[in-house]
């Protein structure tokens, strides 16, 4: 396999894990709160994480001093991203949230110009204010429509851009997995502290097997979106993002009975169509 066929690949298992993931939590929405249910998960992926750590020998890779500082950096993205995410998650449809998500390879593009140094022209900037046009559809600040937990999914963007970037920029000596262990025993810290401003729930039978399987899929999401940031050109993997939104919306309208209305589908269709212009233009120069 090409290196672009790799992080194509890995960008679809990617996706698809963390839209199970999302389905997971959105389950337990209601039932458990949200720093239990993000350090109850954090616990299984962490442990799986650490065996897979071991049985590879990764725990000996010391990496740069450098590495080591933009991995903490990616930390900090995640942990945003994943409290940002699942508050918003936890009271929107998924498919919206989904949507809103949909504009990462807008911000990834602005967020290479000031952090790679990579060149932007104005038909792509043009496409990128398109974009966010698009996004404001899907928000519709102002209106009936507007949900304040749609800032949350906002951030969520911000944050999973700073990861992005700096999962570009980690040399790659080392290993996907040990990165995903570190990143996701920091979530684990995070969310053991947060469970002390909550009272904790009562876990039913369903709700261990909803974690279990976000847990699961977390893991899966983890190590695929590392490997596929660091095989092939961004402008070839990035657009498989979407498979995500396209795996919402089935898993939305399934499960939850969610099913969007026009304006959310015209500005999903306006920030994918944007998205896949401005990677076409980054190919292209």
């Amino acid at each position: 396999m090409s290196e672009n066929t790799k992080g194509a690949a890995f960008m679809v298992l990617s996706m698809s894990a963390f839209t199970l993931n999302d389905a997971c939590l959105k389950g337990l929405a209601g039932e458990v709160p949200l720093f239990q249910a993000l350090f109850l998960r954090s616990i299984g992926t962490v442990a799986m994480l650490g065996v897979m750590c071991l049985a590879m020998g990764h725990f000996k890779k010391a990496g740069s001093a450098q590495d080591w500082k933009l991995i903490r950096w990616r930390m900090l993205g995640e942990l945003g991203a994943a409290y940002c995410f699942v508050q918003a998650l936890y009271n929107m449809p998924i498919a919206n949230v989904s949507a809103i998500l949909q504009s990462l390879p807008l911000t990834v593009t602005l967020a290479g110009t000031v952090f790679l140094g990579e060149v932007v022209g104005w038909r792509r900037l043009l496409a990128i204010g398109i974009g966010f046009a698009g996004v404001m559809l899907i928000v519709r600040p102002g209106t009936d429509g507007f949900s304040s937990y749609s800032i949350y999914a906002l951030g969520a963007v911000a944050f999973v851009t700073l990861r992005d970037i700096m999962a570009r920029k980690i040399g790659k000596d080392i290993p996907s997995v040990l990165i995903a262990f570190v990143t996701s025993a920091g979530v684990l810290a995070f969310a053991g502290l947060g469970t002390f401003t909550e009272n904790w729930a009562v876990i039913k039978p369903a709700s261990w097997t909803m974690l279990a399987g976000s847990a699961t899929f977390i893991l899966g999401g983890y190590v695929f979106s590392i490997a596929a940031m660091r095989h092939g050109e961004i402008s070839f993997v990035a657009p498989f993002r979407y498979v995500s939104l396209l795996v919402a919306l089935i898993l939305g309208a399934v499960f939850f009975r969610e099913i969007p209305d026009a304006l959310m589908m015209i500005g999903a269709g306006i920030v994918v169509a944007t998205g896949l212009f401005t990677l076409y233009r980054e190919h292209r120069t």
